[in-house]
């Protein structure tokens, strides 16, 4: 049975009094070696609460306890933060005019130099950076600079590897790369990861829990599938798969019955079939995303949208039969 690393119990931390921000009364607990992602539009309380966890903001409310001990807040100790906790923020925090191997050695003691440089060479491997070693930090790329601050953050017995919003600056081309790595590293390392993000994507990817947050509050948790094909919320299913959401009138209108204020289904759960209870809807238009298309379906004046993997079968102000047959309703 995994340890309990993180245990973070009734946290709160406003802000400002008059307006809603920072996070409220939230609580969850992290196994040791998991992948965690912290998801939410900007503005929902993510970054406040990684920073709650790392022990750079003092709370109002609550607390946070690692391995049984809780943390202390940056007005109980002369350095903030925790010596088992690395964050990796959006700026990297590297030496830009150092050269690669300096920035992640620095970080090791001299007493021992050879298993200094040991480590350091293991640790370039593991992100795949050795053939970088001797290069400036002004001379790498948005994706290079991200593994040396997550090699420079992990090289220190490392038990926690907090990560803000990590892929903020990166090529779409790096970033399943990179997530990749991460993956593969919390897999080889036991390093347990706690990921602030916008896109979901970064979740559903990496992560073997998830939490959504919405103005401070904890919304849901639970693994991405779960989380994903039973939202608690019209809101995390807008957020993890751009869900269409339908009205209860709009709903009745193309023959779903609704029995609540709203129905909720993801583009894929519109199959394009014809049976005895699909609909016919007109094709209004066809976006091309590569691998699928989406198409805009209307039927009685209510459009949704659809998924269709062989390419081109349906063209704009075609009619198509489409069965909903899978839904959710609020």
């Amino acid at each position: 049975m995994k340890q309990q690393i993180i245990s973070v119990k009734n946290l709160t931390k406003q802000y400002q009094t008059e307006q809603s921000s920072g996070v409220s009364d939230i609580s969850f607990d992290i196994e040791s070696g998991k992948i965690v992602a912290i998801l939410g539009e900007s503005g929902s309380g993510k970054s406040t609460l990684l920073k709650c966890i790392y022990g750079l903001l003092k709370t109002d409310e609550g607390e946070v306890h690692f391995k049984g001990k809780r943390v202390l807040g940056p007005d109980e100790q002369l350095i903030p933060g925790h010596k088992e906790m690395k964050m990796v923020t959006q700026d990297f925090s590297l030496n830009i005019y150092a050269k690669v191997y300096d920035n992640i050695a620095s970080m090791l003691s001299n007493t021992d130099v050879q298993g200094k440089k040991d480590k350091t060479f293991q640790m370039m491997r593991h992100l795949n950076i050795e053939h970088l070693k001797d290069k400036k930090i002004t001379q790498l790329s948005g994706g290079e600079q991200q593994r040396v601050a997550i090699a420079k953050a992990l090289i220190s017995d490392t038990s926690l590897l907090l990560l803000d919003e990590p892929f903020s600056q990166v090529d779409a081309l790096l970033k399943n790369q990179l997530r990749a790595d991460i993956k593969r590293i919390a897999e080889e390392t036991g390093v347990t990861v706690i990921m602030v993000s916008h896109d979901p994507a970064d979740g559903l990817f990496l992560a073997d829990q998830l939490l959504l947050i919405k103005d401070g509050k904890l919304l849901q948790q639970g693994e991405p599938s779960f989380v994903y094909n039973h939202p608690d919320h019209i809101y995390t299913a807008r957020l993890l798969g751009n869900a269409v959401v339908l009205h209860a009138a709009e709903a009745e209108k193309i023959g779903l019955q609704a029995k609540g204020q709203a129905v909720v289904f993801y583009p894929e759960w519109a199959a394009l079939k014809s049976s005895w209870n699909s609909k016919r809807f007109e094709v209004k238009d066809v976006y091309y995303k590569g691998f699928y298309e989406e198409l805009l379906l209307q039927r009685n004046g209510v459009t949704i949208r659809a998924i269709q993997l062989n390419r081109g079968e349906h063209k704009k102000n075609d009619h198509v039969q489409v069965n909903i047959d899978h839904f959710l309703r609020f």
